[in-house]
């Protein structure tokens, strides 16, 4: 580990921005990569200060003449010292550095406006420097999320720590091509959250039923402590319900597709007479008999009366009997209480791996819509221990292929119950982490309102610039990083870390479910089983051998 006065180059000048300066380093050693952090001191206010940079380019100033290097069986390096040149400076590099600044415990990192003098010497920051700035908490503090290290250390030199507080206030992306390791984070985080020191109330959408795996923080020693032991509750398809009358107009309209204009009409004067008539516990048969009136209002007592109908009539309730009975998500009187699916110390798997994507919207729509009201009502005391939407402590839903949530272009049902959640959630404790592989079919408003970023390996260029415009506290050098990044290598950024850091993802403590069949192995796995198959039925056949033809004549 370095120390504070080994330098590894000098001050060259300022470079092209007023936040850049350049130094000049052999870096015989290559410890200056892309990413590093270097500083410099300053006398700020009488007292000298350590000024935090990270290194954003390299570029070679001086190098080995070009015949040298153009035979393979020649060593620059010698050649160069039977030249008179020290051959561990046959190369010189130029460095350019963004300033980060001092770090305050107050205002955090400030940046001194002062750039270091020509000749300054430029060192490289100790491990202990980094991990009292870079985050704001040491692992296993309450609100810590330790994450992994710092990339360009050795591994565990420099603990990567989020601030649970900063991403379940102000929300949380995660956003990765398929395959960089997303869910792999996903699944790390979730662990922190639901350790001693933290404890939360957590709820995972999971259309892929990837996040099972989770189970197995019961009864594993990193997640008990006297008193306390996560639990985590998996909600199959079969077990989800989601009541008729919790549904609102937009979403019943977004269910039943290809309404005429008639339709469209005659379902909203159904919808506010049985919400006029019946409050918030209406049935589907209710809503039958205020359709069954017709454009012409005629009263209706019984939902199967049979009559002369206006063709609009017959089919919206065509549409409406076909989802009854289509799904099964849907019921008159059931529904998901809050108290089950959330409470300090538990996470819940929503599992919507078998529901049809709209169904899954409606599902997220709905829940999110009450989990808001909820906390809402709880807050401000309108809701009382027992009531259906009493929930006294803060959430944080997470949700999977969040651009099916909320997509790019066009608003469905979700969209906006998340924009409301994401601009006024942290009022009223509901906190949002997204996860998606294609931030360019995102809505940009729903992404630019997160605060708290983890970006992995992007090569689609349309997803980069997605970020780009989404995401202003990720520097141009960082988002330059985005397609060298390698598997469980990630950007963290935002208000839950003192400045941007590339970190090396930690192991998880619980299993991985989303990994990807291997094809040939399970090929290779099926010829086995039938090779073994055939054999077993040679051996038997080679211990009891059939009857021959004569004695078999003998039974007839």
């Amino acid at each position: 580990m370095m120390q504070h006065d080994v330098t590894i180059g000098v001050c060259k000048g300022p470079g092209e921005t007023p936040h850049e300066f350049l130094f000049v380093t052999t870096d015989p050693e290559l410890r200056v990569k892309t990413g590093e952090f270097v500083y410099y001191d300053a006398l700020i206010d009488g007292a000298e200060r350590h000024i935090l940079a990270r290194v954003t380019t390299r570029q070679q100033v001086r190098a080995y003449p070009d015949t040298l290097l153009a035979d393979p069986a020649i060593d620059p390096a010698e050649m160069a010292a039977l030249l008179g040149f020290d051959g561990e400076h046959g190369e010189l590099l130029q460095i350019t550095a963004a300033v980060v600044g001092y770090y305050d415990r107050v205002l955090g990192f400030v940046n001194p406006r002062i750039p270091p003098r020509t000749g300054a010497p430029i060192r490289i920051a100790p491990d202990e420097m980094l991990s009292q700035v870079l985050c704001k908490l040491e692992p296993e503090a309450v609100g810590a999320v330790h994450i992994g290290s710092l990339l360009n250390r050795p591994l565990g030199a420099v603990a990567a720590v989020l601030d649970a507080r900063g991403f379940t206030s102000t929300h949380l992306a995660i956003i990765a091509s398929t395959g960089a390791g997303k869910s792999y984070l996903a699944g790390v985080m979730l662990e922190e959250l639901l350790r001693p020191h933290n404890r939360a109330a957590v709820l995972i959408i999971d259309p892929h039923a990837e996040y099972d795996t989770l189970a197995a923080m019961q009864g594993h020693p990193a997640f008990r402590a006297p008193g306390y032991e996560a639990r985590v509750s998996i909600k199959r398809p079969d077990s989800i319900r989601v009541r008729f009358s919790s549904l609102t107009l937009g979403d019943l309209r977004y269910l039943l597709s290809n309404l005429s204009e008639r339709m469209h009409y005659l379902l909203g004067r159904a919808y506010g007479a049985v919400q006029r008539k019946h409050g918030e516990r209406w049935t589907h048969q209710h809503l039958l008999v205020e359709v069954r009136q017709g454009l012409d209002g005629k009263p209706v007592t019984d939902p199967d009366e049979t009559r002369e109908e206006d063709p609009t009539v017959g089919g919206l309730i065509w549409r409406i009997n076909n989802l009854r009975a289509q799904s099964r998500i849907f019921d008159d009187h059931e529904s998901m209480a809050l108290d089950d699916l959330l409470e300090p110390g538990k996470c819940t798997v929503l599992q919507l791996n078998e529901v049809s994507e709209r169904e899954q919207q409606i599902v997220v729509a709905t829940l999110l819509r009450r989990i808001n009201q909820a906390r809402m009502d709880t807050v401000r005391g309108r809701a009382n221990r027992g009531d259906e939407l009493y929930l006294p402590y803060p959430v944080f839903v997470l949700i999977e292929e969040a651009h099916n949530f909320a997509p790019a272009g066009t608003e469905i049902v979700t969209t906006q119950i998340l924009k409301q959640i994401l601009a006024e959630g942290r009022k009223f404790g509901v906190s949002v982490g997204l996860i998606s592989q294609r931030p360019g079919k995102l809505d940009s408003d729903v992404l630019s309102q997160c605060m708290t970023q983890c970006i992995m390996r992007i090569v689609n260029p349309v997803d980069q610039a997605r970020v780009a415009e989404s995401v202003e506290s990720v520097g141009r050098d960082l988002l330059l990083e985005l397609p060298a990044l390698s598997r469980g290598q990630v950007i963290v950024s935002g208000v839950s870390v003192n400045t941007p850091i590339l970190v090396r993802v930690r192991e998880r403590l619980t299993p991985h479910g989303a990994e990807d069949p291997n094809a040939p192995e399970q090929w290779q796995h099926y010829f086995a089983e039938q090779s073994a198959a055939q054999r077993a039925r040679d051996q038997a056949i080679w211990q009891d051998p059939p009857p021959k033809r004569g004695d078999d004549l003998l039974f007839r």
